[in-house]
């Protein structure tokens, strides 16, 4: 009997009906729970929910000793808390985001702002400043799936350059120690008709081939 897996479904876009990085977290949802139905799913959502960005007491807390926390500063890490114990609880990460501007959305950077923890997802690797970073989100897997307007932003694509989304997921998390990471773009939105059907009946496809 397969051991069970929890999975956290993360979704980013600031559009709900209309949203395709919707539509491709709920096909992911159903294929998984076809082949894998002992998982259970955890869902936080970034687009549509505010999440606050970092200030300075937000700063004062995190970097100083857990043991050295005033009460202010529990306050002002309490989300973050939060949002760090749903990552290691969680063995599953999907993360669905459009592209905006090239890059992710405001709401998907704040999350991400409060969950890059020094000693909590990550670490320098010395202890102290020196470039070498030590993910400590371990035997995670992570499943991007995006949606963009355009199209050639994949690896030796036109539009490479271009990508601050996937490229920066990618790094993001894998300093926080997710290295089994997987891809899936749905692209050519803004074109429409066959154009994107096409791109849209291929990557429907690879995500219900997912185990």
């Amino acid at each position: 009997m397969k051991q069970m897996k929890k999975v956290l479904i993360i979704n980013a876009s600031v559009r709900k009906e209309r949203s395709y990085s919707r539509k491709l977290s709920q096909l992911f949802i159903e294929n998984w729970t076809l082949k894998h139905p002992q998982d259970v799913f955890t869902y936080r959502e970034v687009g549509t929910d505010s999440i606050p960005g970092i200030d300075e007491s937000w700063i004062a807390g995190a970097f100083i000793k857990p043991a050295e926390r005033t009460e202010a500063n529990q306050v002002a890490l309490k989300l973050s808390n939060e949002l760090v114990k749903e990552l290691k609880e969680n063995d599953i990460y999907v993360v669905a985001t459009p592209m905006y501007n090239w890059s992710i959305p405001s709401g998907l950077k704040a999350y991400i702002d409060q969950i890059m923890r020094i000693n909590e997802t990550w670490r320098f690797r010395s202890g102290i400043p020196d470039g070498d970073y030590v993910g400590l989100l371990e035997n995670k897997r992570l499943f991007i799936l995006s949606s963009r307007g355009d199209r050639g932003y994949g690896e030796n694509e036109k539009n490479e350059h271009m990508n601050f989304q996937t490229t920066y997921l990618k790094f993001i998390f894998g300093n926080m120690g997710v290295k089994d990471v997987s891809v899936f773009s749905l692209d050519n939105e803004e074109f429409g008709g066959e154009i994107f059907e096409n791109a849209k009946r291929e990557i429907f496809k690879a995500i219900s081939a997912i185990n």
